[in-house]
């Protein structure tokens, strides 16, 4: 899966199976899932102009989208060992309605490993119910607004599947602190508690202690890591894990089984690397390598 945002769009790419409450929803095989941004007097036909985006994007009608009127810089994504989790997050417009103001809880789960259909559709259910405590625990007295869309996706090629998704199983308890965790600072950043020029990326560690980690390429304590004059755009690195032995190994994990570590890889710190991914978002992970051989 590869992820980024252009044009106020979160896009996700990949070979998903996917479920979906947004337009064009249901279960399907698809190879994008987008949020999209669009402006508070937004009155268009939705199916028709996200059929228009995709279409300029060059991207194929195999999609699921989402509409929210919330700007993609207050974007909150969450990574939880195999389980990534983006938020977009606004709440006046809640359930029951209060006011006709246009905001919406737009939530997106991928997972790198399989999950039967049955599976997805708890996913749904897990999602929710996490929203809605996230919402109680911050005195809110609805569970989300009269827009709110989720979406949730796995590879479709992933070894294993995931039968079960509620909250005592692996993927929904990782799923539900995830979103428990990101509502509310997806809240905070767009209601402007939290002053962020484009999106907020967590990542569940053990280090230390189980918690969550907001990862900041400004002021980070550690730089230059690698080399004098490296690039941090993609420390969150849109290719992990790669599972590509030059770059990086199989490690033991604290908590049992193995992680992908590539603490040693410098490859998207190179300068013109990180400038070659943001024009090409899609690019591989070979065309990428190449490109190192050249420079």
């Amino acid at each position: 899966m590869r992820h980024f945002v252009r044009d106020d769009t979160l896009f996700l790419r990949g070979r998903f199976r996917a479920a979906s409450t947004g337009l064009n929803g249901g279960i399907a095989d698809v190879t994008t899932i987008l949020n999209h941004a669009v402006p508070h007097d937004f009155c268009d036909e939705p199916r028709r102009y996200l059929d228009l985006l995709v279409a300029r994007h060059g991207l194929s009608r195999e999609y699921f989208g989402l509409l929210t009127a919330v700007e993609m810089r207050h974007l909150c994504v969450l990574q939880y060992d195999f389980v990534t989790v983006f938020i977009t997050a606004g709440v006046t417009n809640p359930t029951p309605p209060v006011d006709d103001a246009p905001h919406t809880i737009n939530i997106i789960v991928h997972s790198r490993e399989g999950m039967c259909d049955a599976a997805l559709l708890e996913m749904i259910i897990t999602v929710t119910g996490a929203k809605a405590q996230a919402l109680h625990d911050l005195g809110y007295d609805f569970p989300g607004t009269t827009t709110d869309a989720v979406a949730v996706a796995c590879e479709r090629d992933a070894s294993g599947v995931h039968t079960y998704a509620g909250t005592l199983t692996e993927a929904g308890r990782r799923v539900h602190e995830a979103v428990l965790y990101g509502v509310p600072e997806a809240l905070a950043r767009h209601q402007g508690k939290v002053r962020r020029d484009g999106p907020s990326f967590f990542i569940y560690s053990r280090y230390g202690g189980d918690h969550w980690v907001e990862w900041e390429k400004e002021g980070c304590p550690y730089y230059p890591c690698h080399f004098p004059g490296q690039r941090c755009d993609y420390c969150y690195c849109p290719c992990y894990p790669c599972a590509d032995e030059e770059l990086g190994e199989w490690v033991e994990s604290s908590n049992g089984g193995r992680v992908w570590g590539c603490a040693g890889c410098t490859l998207l710190h190179v300068p013109a690397i990180a400038d070659y991914v943001k024009r090409n978002p899609e690019a591989t992970l070979a065309e990428l390598k190449r490109l190192r051989e050249r420079l």
